[in-house]
Parts: structure tokens; C-alpha cells; sequence
């Protein structure tokens, strides 16, 4: 067990409790929207939240995990306003990562300290703006502020990561970015990836909860 004491411990309960939720949800990301699969995708980072808060962790890093859960509360729905409610609660879930990447790194001088950082944080600011210039033609004149906006606040968590030193937090942020490009990519450029839109889904979500998991014990159990 990750943490002290056996599987009824309760921190080591709630962590298995959210793995259990994500494997529910995965087996129901090809369902039609229902009460179960907003609830399994939804408990499944709340109760990073809950484990984070029960062990003293960062409060931005409890509020980053709630609002990232209320963020897939409102993508589990369809429609433009449940979109734009998971945009909006994963900017604020991006930024809240960015103030406490910044209070617990070494300040963005360290980006400067070792080369493979600097190396890093090019290869993220090439990926976002790639990524930024792929889909500006395929989203409407009223997403495009948000979407550069979101763009611009997920490019800071990665490289504002960089800064922590910890290894748990960089491969989060990373896999964090990963999973938003695949997002963004199967919305919005549909018509060209139709035919891998099912593994997409499914990479989507492995690669955002295991994110979330490596960047919460990354400031629980620090490596």
C-alpha cells in the first residue's frame, strides 16, 4: 500500500476507491451519457481531492483536483454549455496547478539551471503552438479567444512543472498536456480522425487520471 497501514486504512481506502471509479468509467466511455458514468468519471479525481485534503496536502492541490472534477462533471454530458463549463473549470483547475508549481519550485531561473529543462520547455511551447495553430482554422469565431486562452494556461502548467524538480509532478503535467491535445483533437478535428475516435477516448482518459494520480502523489509521497 502506497500509504501507512493496510487497504482499511482510509488513505490507502479512498486512493483504491478512485481507481475503482476510473476503471468503471472506462468501461463506460462509449456509453450515452447517464447518471453512473458522470458519477464514476467525476468520483474518480474528486476523491484525489479527498485523499490529498485528508493528508494535508497543498490546498491548490485540493483545489485543482476539485475543480478538475468538476470539469468532468460537466464533459460527461453532451452538448456546447457542458463544454464550456469543463473549459472553463479546467482553465481555473491549469492555473491553480500554475500558482502552486510556482510556490513549491525554484522559480523559473531554474528552467535555465539544467539544459534538458530548457530543452523541455521548448518542446512544450513548439507542441502548444502546433497544437494552437492546427486547430485555430476548425473552431468558431466565439471558442477561439477561450481555446488560445486554455492553450496559453496548460503550456504554463508544463513548464512552471519543470520547475518543481519532481519527477512524479513533470510526468503529470506532461501526460496532462498529451491528454488535452487528443481531447482537442478528437472535438475538433473529427472528420479527419473518425476512424480512431474509439482508442482516442480511451487514451484521453488513461493519460488525464494517470496524470492527475502521478502530480497528487508527487506532493503526497514526493520522490
Amino acid at each position: 500500500m502506497p500509504f501507512p497501514g493496510g487497504i482499511e486504512a482510509t488513505p490507502n481506502g479512498t486512493l483504491i476507491f478512485s481507481v475503482v471509479a476510473a476503471v468503471v468509467y472506462g468501461f463506460a466511455i462509449s456509453q450515452p451519457p447517464s447518471l453512473l458514468r458522470s458519477a464514476a468519471k467525476t468520483l474518480a479525481v474528486a476523491l484525489l481531492a479527498a485523499l490529498a485534503f485528508l493528508l494535508g496536502g497543498p490546498l491548490l492541490l485540493v483545489a485543482a483536483l476539485v475543480l478538475s472534477a468538476l470539469g468532468d462533471a460537466f464533459l460527461s454530458r453532451d452538448g456546447e454549455v457542458a463544454f464550456l463549463g469543463g473549459l472553463g473549470s479546467f482553465l481555473a483547475a491549469h492555473l491553480a496547478y500554475v500558482v502552486l508549481f510556482v510556490a513549491m519550485g525554484s522559480g523559473l531561473a531554474a528552467l535555465g539551471a539544467a539544459s534538458w529543462r530548457v530543452v523541455a520547455a521548448l518542446v512544450m511551447a513548439v507542441f502548444a503552438a502546433g497544437m494552437l495553430r492546427l486547430l485555430w482554422p476548425r473552431i468558431g469565431s466565439d471558442l477561439k479567444a477561450p481555446v488560445a486562452v486554455y492553450v496559453a494556461a496548460i503550456f504554463a502548467m508544463g513548464v512552471t512543472a519543470l520547475t518543481t524538480g519532481n519527477a512524479l509532478v513533470i510526468a503529470g503535467a506532461v501526460m496532462f498536456m498529451a491528454s488535452d491535445a487528443l481531447l482537442a483533437t478528437e472535438k475538433f478535428l473529427a472528420d479527419t480522425v473518425e476512424g480512431h475516435r474509439v482508442w482516442m477516448r480511451y487514451a484521453v482518459w488513461v493519460l488525464y487520471y494517470v496524470a492527475q494520480m502521478a502530480i497528487a502523489m508527487g506532493f503526497l509521497r514526493p520522490v
